[in-house]
């Protein structure tokens, strides 16, 4: 469904034509970077998706001019094929746990989410905030909590819908997510001892673009990072 949505928003996109679509650059964002893509430039054209999904689109010759990626997995075999140039970290996250208003299955806790008859739900395989998730329980020794998935999703915006509709009684994503879904989750935090490495990367989609260039300025300068920290996205680590 992800990867339709992408393509259906590209071929708007690509219906504005050439020169008429504006100075804008096309970016492909993850599905996390949603809100604050935009704001980077607000000339872009934007569309959102699971990092894995739209690395998928620009090997399969969607056209962009940057491609903001979870992590670097989704990036590895755009570089090998010479498809996009080196990236470059620009912002972190962290992991929390969001479950539904109602919190009937008492969840406050990562140990809880491998008590039986939690229903969890996770990002797929390949998913950055999935992999990022299982990561972290592995981290905590809590391999058991994979025995209560549920539903495994295409993308953060994937889990946190099952979990505010109730579907599921927790998952895991960002904490940039759960901040925007405050009024339909409730979130919990998950020890530092748990936290997996997040980084999120900028590659420039070849042949590389001067609107590409320019927008990669914009989300490595100054005012591009004061707006990642207003969203809570957190500095690159050391």
């Amino acid at each position: 469904m992800i990867r339709v949505a992408a393509l259906a928003a590209f071929a708007v996109l690509a219906g504005c034509g050439g020169e008429e679509q504006g100075d804008g650059p096309v970016v492909f964002a993850a599905s996390s970077l949603g809100k604050v893509a935009p704001a980077i430039n607000p000339d872009a054209a934007v569309v959102t998706g699971g990092s894995n999904d739209l690395a998928a689109q620009i090997r399969d010759g969607a056209e962009a001019d940057i491609f903001l990626s979870a992590s670097a997995k989704p990036l590895a075999e755009l570089r090998a094929a010479g498809l996009v140039e080196a990236p470059v970290v620009f912002a972190s996250n962290r992991l929390v746990i969001i479950v539904p208003a109602e919190n009937e299955a008492r969840v406050t806790h990562v140990a809880d989410l491998a008590r039986p008859g939690v229903k969890l739900v996770l990002g797929a395989d390949g998913v950055p905030v999935g992999d990022y998730a299982r990561e972290s329980l592995d981290l905590a020794g809590l391999g058991a909590a994979l025995d209560n998935v549920v539903s495994l999703e295409n993308d953060v915006k994937g889990v946190v819908g099952k979990v505010a509709l109730g579907e599921a009684d927790a998952g895991i994503v960002y904490a940039t997510d759960a901040r925007t879904a405050e009024d339909d989750v409730r979130s919990y935090g998950i020890s530092g001892h748990f936290q997996p490495d997040i980084r999120y990367y900028a590659a420039i989609v070849a042949p590389a673009s001067e609107r590409a260039r320019e927008y990669l300025d914009r989300l490595t300068g100054d005012e591009g990072q004061a707006a990642l920290r207003g969203a809570g996205f957190l500095p690159v680590p050391p």
